[in-house]
């Protein structure tokens, strides 16, 4: 099954989001009035069309992502929005959301009927301003057809559109200002790991190099407006570095993913990079907010040597500790690092790093114990999600909004 796939980016917005001078965060607890605090998280919610058995659902022409949402019949979709309406972020990123054209039968009815509905009395949350477009997954190659071929697919999927992302925000989007890197070559990046073979040729055959993308999903550049000042969501999913074989084509390009961030934000060396619109360079603003299933870690998993802390040891990234939960430090009791990990596997897949000139004042992954409150709901894959949300309140002291 294919969800609608369209060339173009798409950008919803209605209503208008005004500031609050305090939020709540997960122990309730209030920030000072003086300052305004935005909640920014992410979360992999596995939303997925193959997530779904839809056995007992009649298809028709529904994606079906967009029958399991309009069935109610899947708790799993009930439970990612109560885990939202506990956590309350101002802006947050939704990996592995299949990508559907028209936000009428997608992320609009998991707001319109999940989000805006109270999950088992739980305040209901509204995000006026949405952001959504197409990624690599699952779109085919000019060599699909060929049974030598390497490349098959821009990114792993089964349809176009699948282990899609989904930007939900309080605060106004700047539309006309977007930047996407769907459709930059890993060729054109200065000093690339594209894997290669044992006598030094590249992996991939001389045309499928030339075609290959870089962004396993996509790099979205968004830049949100909050109250009087501008934050940029920088965006992404990248691959994971595993299913592979030892020309380590995964790894690589999770490296390499992460490192055009590395490279966006620096001062120097990213002249090369080329957005979707024809736009060359970096990152022009001031304050950012890096978000997303990152699928590495400096410390567990099977990331490529420093891919991670390209980013973590950025002169412009917040080093602020890593978020933590008593959830996660008990699924893996033996680890000592098992408090920050964002996965039930047990790894710190899942990221939001601030830029060094924001203030982090508080942090953490909703992953209660089993003896605390929504333990329910992360209990297991099916429950929600093999992901937990990571959220980072940040302290704007110079924000001035009208509440």
């Amino acid at each position: 099954m294919k969800a609608n796939f369209l060339p173009v980016v798409l950008a919803t917005a209605v209503l208008s989001a005004g500031c609050q001078s305090t939020l709540t965060n997960t122990a309730s607890e209030k920030m000072s009035e003086d300052n305004q605090t935005l909640r920014v998280a992410t979360f992999n919610v596995s939303m997925e069309a193959t997530n779904y058995d839809m056995t007992n659902h009649k298809m028709q022409s529904d994606n079906a992502l967009t029958v399991a949402l309009k069935s109610g019949d899947f708790s799993q979709i009930n439970n990612i929005a109560e885990i939202i309406q506990r956590t309350r972020p101002d802006i947050i990123l939704l990996n592995e959301f299949d990508y559907i054209a028209d936000p009428q039968q997608g992320i609009h009815l998991f707001q319109r009927d999940y989000l805006e509905v109270s999950q088992n009395g739980f305040d209901p949350i509204k995000y006026p301003y949405v952001y959504l477009a197409p990624v690599n997954t699952g779109v085919e190659t000019p060599f699909a057809g060929d049974k030598n071929a390497r490349l098959t697919h821009y990114g792993f999927g089964k349809y176009p559109g699948q282990y899609a992302m989904v930007l939900l925000s309080r605060y106004p989007i700047q539309q006309d200002q977007i930047r996407t890197f769907q459709h930059f070559l890993w060729k054109d990046m200065p000093n690339n790991l594209m894997p290669t073979q044992a006598d030094g040729s590249s992996w991939y055959s001389k045309e499928e190099v030339a075609a290959m993308r870089l962004s396993s999903k996509s790099h979205w550049d968004i830049p949100v407006q909050v109250c009087n000042q501008q934050i940029n969501v920088l965006a992404s999913h990248p691959t994971p570095p595993v299913f592979d074989g030892p020309e380590d084509r995964n790894g690589k390009r999770n490296h390499d993913e992460l490192r055009l961030w590395k490279d966006y934000i620096s001062s120097t060396g990213n002249a090369y990079l080329y957005d979707d619109m024809g736009q060359r360079g970096g990152f022009a603003a001031q304050s950012f907010v890096i978000l997303g299933d990152l699928n590495a870690s400096s410390v567990d998993g099977d990331a490529y040597p420093g891919a991670i802390d390209q980013l973590l040891k950025h002169p412009r990234v917040n080093h602020y500790p890593a978020p933590t939960s008593e959830g996660g430090r008990l699924n893996k009791p033996d680890n000592k690092h098992a408090a920050s990990h964002t996965a039930h596997w047990g790894m710190r897949a899942d990221y939001v790093l601030p830029s060094a000139n924001l203030t982090v004042s508080a942090s953490g992954v909703f992953w209660p114990a089993n003896n605390q409150a929504g333990a329910e709901l992360v209990a297991d894959r099916a429950s929600s999600s093999d992901h937990r949300l990571v959220w980072v309140d940040i302290t704007l002291p110079d924000a001035h909004c009208n509440n």
